[in-house]
């Protein structure tokens, strides 16, 4: 696989500046994105970057130091529009939204946020190589509220919230006034309730 990565047209030279969240990079051979990024400048020494990076083909998540004057390499995938489809054991079945081409991606491979997704919803795939390797959920997703104990009347002390299960399955707390039927909105990043709609 490195040899196959490292010959590909879509693999550029990539300086320890130039590094950014969200950027796919090669190292050691591996597809990584940079899920946290810090970079510093020191007195004498060069530039460092302090990184989170999950590998995009086992999800595990690693932290690596690159210096400025050793560079990586940035890597150039294709964004395809993907309809979800539906789930079949532990993997989410997916549509290229153009080609008709159907890929499985695994529970794991999308994280916490694949508890937000239901059946008919567009995200967006990246391709290296044509090989499905990142699935970009999106940041807010409106959902129906599938079942919530209703709030106690007579209730007013703020900040109070509840257990709601959403129509994809996923549970988040909500506040007292939200009732089953309701549609909020959610930040799948954090699963947290945003507003009722």
């Amino acid at each position: 696989m490195e040899s196959e990565l490292e010959g590909s047209d879509s693999v550029m030279g990539l300086a320890v500046s130039e590094m950014r969240q969200g950027m796919v990079i090669l190292h050691d051979g591996e597809l990584y994105e940079i899920i946290k990024y810090e970079h510093s400048k020191r007195g004498r020494g060069g530039a460092i970057a302090r990184t989170r990076l999950r590998n995009l083909k086992t999800g595990r998540v690693t932290t690596a130091t690159f210096r400025g004057s050793e560079n990586t390499d940035s890597v150039f995938m294709e964004s395809r529009s993907l309809q979800y489809l539906y789930k079949n054991g532990d993997d989410y079945i997916f549509m290229d939204s153009e080609r008709f081409n159907q890929f499985p991606v695994s529970a794991g491979f999308l994280g916490s946020r694949g508890t937000f997704i239901v059946e008919g919803i567009t995200v967006t795939g990246y391709f290296h190589d044509d090989r499905l390797v990142k699935v970009d959920i999106p940041n807010f997703i409106e959902l129906e509220v599938a079942s919530t104990e209703p709030g106690v009347k007579g209730d007013t002390v703020s900040n109070v919230e509840k257990g709601a299960t959403l129509e994809s399955g996923a549970v988040i707390q909500v506040p007292l006034f939200v009732k089953t039927g309701d549609k909020v909105k959610v930040d799948t990043r954090s699963g947290e309730y945003v507003e009722r709609l």
